[in-house]
């Protein structure tokens, strides 16, 4: 099930579309994560595009190994359903089985190809770079049962709407909006935090020569202290109803876990970017890094790799505030020392905001400060 659409090319050349109206009653049955459930419907709205559902076992493991599909397209993050050995073998015996999310509400039939073992230490090394548990990844790796279903899916139900999920949209609506607004060139910026001004500055520097930014916050499971999902749509709400000129930013929310993957997760969101229709997509410094797992650029250089993905990456460096310059810049057009800068890790804004404190104005806009101190829990326990 596929749709043709005009723009930059989806993944793979084709926008998947697994939704359907099949009935699943009588399917045996099994419970699924809301991250998966998620994913599940990542895959139907065409975000994952080419993928149709989880990864069989020769594709896992060219994903793995190599950063491909087995017909060569570039995949990096694998996608797939782990299960126990016991459940593994009822699902093989059942062929069709419906996946169900935490509230018992069937999401999707699942068409069970086959079922597989894997070796986690593997799966870490090529996705993460690393089999040290202290990572997010691995530590998610180890914690995964031993089996592995491969099959298409069959989505049938959405979740129902809530605040959370009032921005999110499928690569067919962000594909309309941008041709509503007369965009032919979009830029994606990916992110897992409130807005920076830095980051704003970063996003409004893209556009002066493109015709609009697509914010694209991830919404899903994160690691401990990092912010939580509301106050991260909050402040982009204000950010850009107090910052941006009309018709030139475009929210929406994507809602999948984070990986930590670092480069391979760099490749991950592009695809996804793609899919949903931007022609460029910001790659900054230690893109979706964690600790010192990666060089602060390997994100950057790991396109090299990919050279045949129709969105472009735009690389930048990291910008901040100089008080000699009198302006938002970077290392490159910067030659001052770090007395000048404004800028502050995340560790120390955190400490601030539990304090009570609100960050300058040239860390934080006075507005996003004022959203993110009202709320009591702003970040992930």
């Amino acid at each position: 099930m596929t749709q043709e659409i005009s723009g930059i090319k989806p993944h793979g050349g084709k926008l998947i579309n697994r939704e359907t109206n099949k009935d699943p009653t009588g399917l045996f049955s099994i419970t699924i994560s809301e991250d998966l459930a998620n994913d599940v419907e990542n895959i139907a709205d065409g975000i994952f595009s080419p993928l149709e559902g989880f990864l069989g076992q020769d594709d896992f493991e060219n994903v793995i190994t190599k950063g491909r599909l087995t017909n060569d397209l570039a995949w990096t993050i694998p996608t797939v359903l782990d299960v126990d050995d016991s459940t593994a073998k009822k699902m093989k015996d059942a062929g069709d089985v419906l996946l169900k999310n935490p509230d018992g509400t069937g999401v999707a039939i699942l068409h069970v190809e086959e079922t597989f073992s894997y070796d986690k230490e593997k799966t870490s090394q090529g996705v993460y770079g690393t089999n040290d548990s202290k990572h997010p990844g691995v530590a998610k790796t180890n914690s995964m049962n031993d089996i592995l279903v491969g099959g298409k899916i069959d989505f049938i139900k959405r979740p129902t709407e809530s605040e959370i999920r009032k921005y999110r949209m499928t690569p067919k609506q962000t594909r309309e909006a941008f041709a509503a607004a007369g965009w032919k060139t979009i830029v994606a910026f990916q992110t897992r935090n409130p807005p920076h001004v830095a980051h704003e500055m970063l996003q409004k520097t893209s556009i002066t020569t493109r015709d609009g930014v697509f914010v694209n916050p991830l919404i899903g499971k994160k690691k401990s202290g990092d912010f939580v999902d509301e106050v991260i749509v909050k402040c982009y709400e204000t950010m850009i109803a107090n910052y941006y000129p009309q018709n030139r930013c475009k929210l929406a929310t994507l809602h999948t876990e984070m990986k930590y993957a670092g480069p391979k997760e760099a490749i991950h969101h592009a695809i996804m970017r793609q899919n949903y229709g931007c022609t460029h997509i910001i790659i900054g410094r230690d893109h979706a890094g964690v600790g010192n797992y990666y060089d602060p650029f390997a994100a950057q250089k790991i396109f090299s790799d990919y050279p045949e993905l129709e969105i472009a990456p735009v690389f930048f460096p990291a910008f901040f505030y100089c008080k000699k310059c009198l302006t938002f810049t970077n290392q490159k057009a910067c030659p001052h020392d770090d007395s000048s800068k404004e800028q502050i890790s995340g560790t120390k804004l955190r400490e601030m905001i539990q304090n009570g404190q609100a960050p300058n104005e040239f860390i934080l806009r006075p507005e996003v400060s004022k959203v993110i101190l009202n709320y009591d829990k702003p970040f992930v326990d």
